[in-house]
């Protein structure tokens, strides 16, 4: 295999992209999928804010937006996106759908790890007459920041996925590249490299999420 005619600025910035998208995405992913894994986790049966006719909204509405298919997701969007940040291209017309995409999923995952913390805490704290605020801050949160941390590594990892797959809509990055001269012009060399540097970053992000958690894991 010949990689002696690949263009290797356009690999480094399609990198770039990539990581570009997954890292912003991420961060809005967290902002706003942890609030409403708490929020899912509060409102359900028997925990402190009881209220199944929240629980039954929010639940269904998470439901419905992780069961959409990216690329679906992805067109269906382009009208608010286009409202969101001025166009449905490139690295900033992916990040809203990405968002999106990657927030009920994320939320669902806080709050399945959020069941796992010993009932037992809670009910310390609200002996010492905690407030549920306080509780979810002081006691919830940090017993259960390394699952937190495994869901933020598995949602990462969906991100590099979903990044990947706007190339479809000429969302750039790796996904694009691949598709444009790896698929389109069959520049098998071009999608052999783009695909390695996919596994490469997914490798490393994975590598990275098990440190953070066996860190913050107590012995």
């Amino acid at each position: 295999m010949d990689f002696s005619n690949i263009d290797w600025a356009d690999i480094g910035q399609a990198t770039i992209d990539t990581l570009t998208m997954t890292g912003v995405s991420l961060v809005f992913t967290v902002l706003l999928g942890l609030p409403l894994g708490v929020l899912l986790f509060l409102t359900a049966r028997g925990q402190l804010l009881e209220q199944r006719g929240v629980y039954a909204v929010l639940s269904l509405a998470v439901n419905v937006l992780r069961s959409l298919p990216f690329i679906i997701l992805l067109i269906v969007m382009i009208p608010l996106t286009l409202v969101l940040v001025g166009t449905s291209l490139g690295v900033e017309g992916t990040i809203p759908p990405l968002v999106a995409g990657t927030t009920p999923f994320f939320a669902r995952l806080v709050e399945n790890v959020l069941r796992e913390v010993d009932r037992g805490v809670i009910e310390a704290c609200q002996a010492m007459g905690a407030k549920t605020h306080q509780i979810v801050i002081n006691a919830l949160l940090p017993e259960a920041l390394p699952g937190l941390l495994a869901a933020a590594t598995v949602t990462t990892i969906a991100l590099v996925s979903y990044a990947a797959m706007s190339g479809v809509v000429g969302g750039g990055g790796l996904g694009d590249l691949a598709l444009r001269y790896g698929y389109q012009r069959f520049q098998t060399d071009v999608m052999i490299v783009t695909v390695s540097i996919l596994v490469v970053l997914v490798q490393l992000l994975q590598y990275g999420g098990d440190r953070l958690v066996r860190r913050f894991t107590r012995r």
